[in-house]
């Protein structure tokens, strides 16, 4: 029998996921990149001054550290991931800040009258954290996981509707889970940002926010180094315009619904064209990189072991700024999501000297710089930062976007994190990765499970070709 041919539009997490899949199946597998380097989100660059290596898009990596497929692949024996103890931050007001451990225990202790309220709602969901995850990473929701889906689904009608705030007293606690679900960029509260937001919460608290040592780069060097180990090829700087330039078996498309649309040429059937037009994109983050000639000079002096920080103040400051975002305006307080991977990565920076990256989220397809915005409120919870920034690279989500065209407006996600988009990714369906196309799969962030660096999407959509050609399913590790 002929060997099998596979392309793979895209070198994301995604895209490389499913190429390992189908190479180490025996499928010859080709994977074409448009931009001149692989990873899509998952890249690291120089962006501000010679030796001062930045993550281009994501950075800290809990999602990675869980996934079922990057568990079986083996990437801690891959790449170095370094764990902090202290898994996030989130500063309320200079000199003050909530704590997030990875000890849930510890995380109690230091959040006072509400450490009880905090085990509650967390504790149940750290207990059953494998079935979680298996929860999370299933384009179906797990029938033998029940109890636990009961679990996450009232823990969602807590913390993802206007009774939020119930059970808690102070500021602590309710600002730090905030934090973590303000990552969906919604406005809040939400159902939708609330369920990947207590699984990132649940995950500080398991096996932790890791970085990877050199950078998040390392993620999509070592998906490349088995995908050419397994005799499959990567070709960059080869965009593809349409689905007629692709020869194959298989087709994966590490792509947006709107970029298959363009790729089809009028191909597709028209209700599910349709489906694809219906599909939408969230708003947006600007990015800001800074190289500092020293740490951050917090003035809670905790977060200097920080690697990743949440800056917004109380929840109802940040429940505030998102809900600016959402009507289209730019906040004058934003949240700021930064991480200072060279705390605990030497690597990353000369010696003496930090790595700060940080994004805000801005309204769909905005084209103004924040740097101004993200370095104020620096300076608010680190006086003195300012006169340590040597250098600074700053991206609109115009210009995000035109980094990674999966990220649309600005939109990180690969589509908006709602609830309905959640469940359905980007169709209701237990195969949402299918197209009418006979062999042309979408296994973007844009179908299930989401977005994350997780690789979980473009291993079930691979999966699927495969049993669609009858080939058995590889083992991961060798």
């Amino acid at each position: 029998m002929a060997t099998r041919r596979a392309i793979i539009v895209g070198s994301g997490p995604n895209g490389l996921a499913a190429a390992v899949t189908l190479a180490r199946a025996g499928l010859e597998v080709t994977v074409r990149e448009r931009s001149t380097a692989i990873g899509g989100g998952t890249a690291t660059h120089e962006l501000t001054l010679p030796g001062y290596r930045h993550d281009v898009c994501s950075a800290v990596h809990p999602m990675a550290a869980a996934s079922d497929f990057f568990v079986r692949f083996g990437l801690a024996s891959r790449v170095e991931l370094l764990t902090p103890e202290l898994s996030y931050a989130q500063p309320i007001a200079p000199g003050r800040s909530a704590l997030a451990y990875r000890s849930l225990e510890r995380t109690v202790d230091g959040l006072g009258t509400d450490g009880p309220a905090w085990r509650r709602l967390i504790g149940p969901l750290v207990e059953h954290a494998h079935e979680l995850t298996a929860i999370a990473g299933s384009p179906v929701l797990p029938p033998r996981h029940l109890a636990t889906l009961i679990r996450l689904g009232m823990r969602l009608l807590h913390q993802g509707t206007l009774a939020w705030n119930l059970g808690f007293r102070g500021e602590e606690a309710p600002a730090l889970l905030t934090g973590v679900i303000a990552h969906a960029i919604r406005a809040l509260p939400s159902l939708g940002a609330a369920a990947p937001g207590l699984v990132l919460a649940t995950l500080a608290h398991t096996v932790g926010w890791p970085v990877v040592r050199g950078g998040s780069g390392g993620i999509a060097d070592a998906l490349a180094a088995d995908l050419v180990a397994h005799g499959g090829r990567i070709e960059t700087d080869a965009e593809v315009s349409s689905l007629a330039e692709l020869d194959a078996d298989v087709v994966m498309l590490d792509v947006t619904p709107r970029a298959l649309l363009a790729l089809a040429d009028d191909r597709l059937p028209a209700g599910y064209a349709r489906m694809l037009r219906r599909f939408r994109y969230g708003d947006g983050v600007a990015k800001v990189d800074l190289a500092l000639d020293g740490p951050v000079p917090w003035a809670d002096s905790a977060l200097t072991e920080a690697v990743t920080l949440h800056l917004g103040g109380t929840r109802a400051d940040v429940a505030r700024g998102e809900a600016e975002v959402a009507a289209g305006r730019h906040p004058e307080r934003p949240y700021v999501l930064v991480t200072q991977p060279s705390v605990v990565d030497a690597t990353r920076a000369p010696e003496g000297h930090h790595v700060l990256w940080a994004y805000t989220h801005v309204p769909h397809g905005s084209t103004l710089d924040r740097a101004d915005a993200v370095i104020g409120e620096l300076e608010r919870f680190a006086p003195g930062v300012r006169d340590r920034i040597l250098a600074v690279s700053s991206r609109s989500a115009v210009d995000v976007e035109r980094h990674d065209v999966n990220d649309v407006g600005g939109d990180i996600a690969a589509g908006a994190v709602s609830f309905r988009q959640l469940v359905a990714r980007p169709r209701l369906s237990p195969t949402p990765w299918r197209t009418p196309l006979r062999g042309v799969w979408l296994c973007s962030a844009s179908t299930a499970p989401g977005p994350g660096v997780h690789g979980q999407s473009g291993w079930h959509a691979a999966r699927a070709a495969l049993r669609d050609l009858r080939i058995p399913i590889p083992e991961l590790a060798d």
